[in-house]
């Protein structure tokens, strides 16, 4: 892993008492928080664990929290804890936009603040810390949970968890109008660091929705949480 420098390593360290968890090497962390944009050594194998370890620790949870919810329900409700929207939120209450390693070209449009990025971070840091602690499964386990214990207390089976496209769906349905169509607008960036800009088309409807991400999924959630906003808020 690369030398930190110094002011890096004190704006690390307050991030640290932020998240409630002091790292043994503090280049985890630092790594957790490079994008790959920013160089060779980068966070896309940490997210890869972390990613893996958050399920793990919010599925366990759910079951313990639930025993009564069949699976489905206990699916939906994971799914709404970890999922990008959920994980960008959290990333903002710990100020990791400014944290970011991120290239010129991600700098330059306004990557520190994208979605994909920020909840890609979150769970870096949760493999950053799994490693950190010789894979101390307890420890991550209790720290994680804490980020999560207001959301946690407020989640419910009986709180509608489906996603932007589902919900849309269901939506347009329910008014036997036709289903959205989905067009991608244009690709941008190279084929390991792509961009996708998504159009949502609901017939009938003079206004165009758009959304980008960082795959075709999740640039067709964004258009489609943008035409079920503008829907619901002509109710």
């Amino acid at each position: 892993m690369f030398k930190i420098e110094a002011a890096r390593e004190r704006s690390l360290q307050i991030l640290e008492t932020v998240i409630g968890y002091g790292f043994q090497n503090i280049a985890y962390l630092d790594r957790a928080l490079t994008h790959r944009s920013y160089g060779a050594e980068h966070n896309e194998r940490l997210e890869f664990l972390g990613d893996a370890i958050l399920g793990l620790i919010i599925g366990k949870k759910l079951f313990d929290m639930f025993p009564q919810c069949p699976e489905g329900d206990l699916t939906r409700m994971r799914s709404s804890l970890v999922r990008e929207t959920t994980l960008a939120a959290m990333a903002r209450e710990f100020n990791l936009g400014d944290k970011l390693r991120l290239g010129p070209g991600e700098l330059k449009s306004g990557g520190s603040r994208r979605d994909s990025l920020l909840a890609d971070a979150v769970e870096s840091m949760i493999g950053a810390m799994f490693l950190d602690t010789n894979q101390d499964y307890a420890i991550v386990n209790q720290v994680v949970l804490t980020w999560f214990k207001t959301r946690l207390a407020e989640i419910s089976p009986n709180v509608n968890q489906k996603d932007a496209k589902s919900q849309l769906q269901e939506l347009l349905q329910g008014e036997h109008k036709a289903l959205p169509i989905y067009t991608v607008d244009k690709i941008t960036g190279a084929d390991n660091n792509q961009t996708f800009f998504v159009s949502a088309k609901i017939v009938g409807c003079a206004q165009l929705f758009q959304g980008s991400g960082t795959s075709r999924r999740r640039a067709e959630q964004a258009a489609a949480r943008q035409a079920l906003e503008f829907l619901q808020q002509g109710e």
